[in-house]
């Protein structure tokens, strides 16, 4: 693998959630300041949502390094599609209770006993729900019936639910889940990395395994990687994994923009990289009246992909002469600038040293012609 031969010391873009890699975005610095008002209010609803490979699951796996077993006991569950009764099942088997018989009940006292009974050694229970666009209206009611749970006043149970965009447009219209709207105290949406952010992010991760800056990355390759990925995590992470291994394979020490334009051809070809940064939600399409998409390839098609690439490589490179113009355009107003006030400057100084020299020599004439007071002198 690429990360021997460039002395690393492990995996920089592996695309399972580890929070060793974790990298604080301006979307994730928001979603980690609504989890922590969330969290503090020891109840209800906290929702983050996001795109398939927005890095939901590494941001909770962040969260949970910071979360003292001795205070918090955390059950976390992974759906699939769940009715009602499988729900309140798995949120038991979450929390590690082995539920006695297979009825709905049984696993409702097992809950609420666990729950008094960690309240009264002093230790709150959150219950993490990933893939939550998977659940159905039913399993969603009961996951609320549970945050019903109390000792005294005190809520015994708060829920962080984590899906794509489409549970937070169910949460929001449903009309079913009024009630579970009113519950939720924090909510985020996590967006996808800015252009700016993706070379910090990038070399972050590198920084993770011992990166000591070889290889180097040429300044293009960074936006290009933005382009075609639409600032998404694990697509980044696709990305970078296949460049590095070309540059590993071809023994090269830096990173060009025509190496990434070969690994995103691959990609595309093999079908391993369908989305790009036009269709940045990563959608497929759907069948049209007449039938199924058909992704068949012909020649002709390899041809306006062909005139496409080149079309967009010319306009980028427009691009770049433009901004490099426009950056020499100030350099030029400044140094201008910075000559006009040098010569202002310039002429007070020789109006001052004529003036003074205008001086000297009227004290002098004055003294010649004025012989008493010169002998005197």
């Amino acid at each position: 693998m690429f990360d021997d031969f460039y002395g690393l010391t492990d995996r920089p873009f592996q695309l399972t959630p580890d929070p060793a890699f974790y990298f604080e975005s301006a979307t994730h610095r928001k979603a980690l300041s609504y989890l922590g008002y969330g969290m503090a209010q020891a109840e209800g609803f906290i929702v983050i949502t996001g795109e398939v490979g927005s890095g939901k699951s590494t941001l909770v796996a962040h969260l949970m390094k910071k979360i003292d077993p001795a205070q918090m006991t955390v059950g976390q569950i992974v759906t699939s599609n769940l009715d009602g009764d499988e729900m309140i099942h798995v949120a038991a088997q979450a929390f590690g209770l082995a539920v006695e018989g297979h009825d709905k009940a049984s696993a409702l006292g097992a809950i609420e006993g666990f729950l008094h009974e960690e309240a009264r050694e002093g230790r709150r229970c959150l219950l993490i729900v990933d893939e939550a666009q998977n659940l159905s209206i039913e399993a969603l009611e009961e996951l609320r019936m549970l945050s019903n749970f109390q000792l005294g006043s005190h809520p015994l149970l708060q829920t962080l639910l984590l899906g794509q965009p489409e549970f937070r447009e169910v949460l929001a219209a449903h009309p079913a889940l009024e009630q579970l709207r009113q519950r939720v105290i924090a909510a985020h949406h996590l967006d996808a990395m800015s252009a700016e952010e993706v070379q910090p992010y990038v070399e972050h991760r590198l920084e993770c395994v011992g990166w000591n800056g070889t290889p180097a990355f040429d300044q293009r390759v960074f936006k290009e990687v933005y382009q075609a990925t639409a600032g998404i995590p694990r697509r980044i992470n696709q990305v970078m994994t296949r460049l590095m291994l070309l540059g590993a394979v071809e023994q090269r020490t830096r990173i060009d923009s025509a190496m990434l334009t070969a690994v995103l051809t691959e990609m595309r070809n093999d079908a391993t990289f369908l989305s790009n940064a036009s269709n940045p939600a990563g959608k497929e399409k759907t069948a049209s009246p007449s039938g199924p998409v058909k992704h068949a390839t012909t020649h002709d098609d390899n041809e306006v992909d062909h005139m496409s690439d080149l079309r967009d490589r010319q306009i980028e490179e427009l691009q770049y002469a433009v901004l490099e113009l426009a950056e020499a355009k100030d350099k030029y107003l400044q140094l201008s600038s910075d000559l006009a006030d040098r010569l202002a400057n310039l002429e007070l100084r020789i109006d001052e040293q004529d003036q003074a020299v205008r001086q000297v020599l009227t004290l002098l004439i004055e003294w010649f012609e004025d012989g008493a007071e010169r002998k005197a002198a």
